[in-house]
């Protein structure tokens, strides 16, 4: 069985009554719900917990970890973002949703600013399917239609990613590169942008299937790790 580690902040949830309101048990709490009534084995960590609640008996046990988070970046703690690393490079999937992509982690892995345009106005979004045979578009159709959603445009600071999934536009007039792969060792990384926090991005049934499907694309596998350093000659 799968297993996956979702980490949130849990910060808004605590002092916002909308957030409150949209998430009663945490953003954590529904992704793992989800996931778990999918059939992985789900574990949850949150900000606040000793070691962020990655300790490095949780990241041996995480095949995939599920990245959320928002107003608190710079409080994780760079050891902390060190071990996550070092886990993808030795391949841990990693699935970054939403404000995620300011995270320490991503930037990290990404080597860039990863900023990118924002607007708050409580619009729609439709989240184009542009990459029809990839396994994680397996049963979503050519678009999701999101009632509310935060703007996201470009220019989005991040490499060039391997395999462009999504492709949102917004009624202002921005599109945005929503879904996105990229390799790190023998990590996978997936970077997908719905999920604000007083919208009810994660109860819509195909944002659900695209992270299931996700975890299932980024999970560990059995792949050897390459060697590194001096290596003697196979031919004498």
């Amino acid at each position: 069985m799968t297993r996956v580690t979702v980490w949130n902040e849990f910060r808004h949830e605590k002092t916002d009554a909308k957030v409150q309101s949209m998430y009663p048990d945490g953003i954590h709490g529904q992704i793992s719900q989800f996931l778990t009534a999918a059939g992985f084995e789900v574990t949850t960590a949150t900000l606040d917990e000793a070691e962020h609640g990655l300790t490095a008996e949780v990241l041996e046990k995480t095949d995939v970890l599920i990245w959320w988070g928002h107003k608190a970046h710079e409080e994780v703690a760079d050891e902390i973002v060190e071990s996550v690393h070092q886990k993808v490079l030795e391949g841990m999937g990693l699935i970054v949703l939403h404000s995620g992509h300011f995270s320490k982690i991503f930037k990290k892995l990404m080597g860039t600013s990863c900023d990118l345009k924002w607007r708050e106005d409580d619009r729609h979004a439709r989240i184009w399917n542009i990459n029809p045979s990839h396994p994680i578009v397996a049963g979503i159709g050519e678009c999701i239609e999101l009632e509310q959603e935060e703007m996201y445009g470009e220019h989005f600071d991040i490499p060039a990613p391997d395999e462009l999934i999504f492709v949102s536009w917004f009624p202002g007039g921005e599109v945005f590169r929503s879904g996105c792969t990229f390799s790190r060792g023998n990590g996978k990384i997936f970077y997908f942008q719905p999920g604000h926090e007083t919208y009810n991005s994660y109860y819509n049934k195909k944002v659900q299937q695209v992270i299931i499907n996700a975890v299932n694309w980024a999970k560990a596998t059995d792949n050897i790790q390459p060697a590194y350093g001096h290596f003697d000659a196979l031919e004498k």
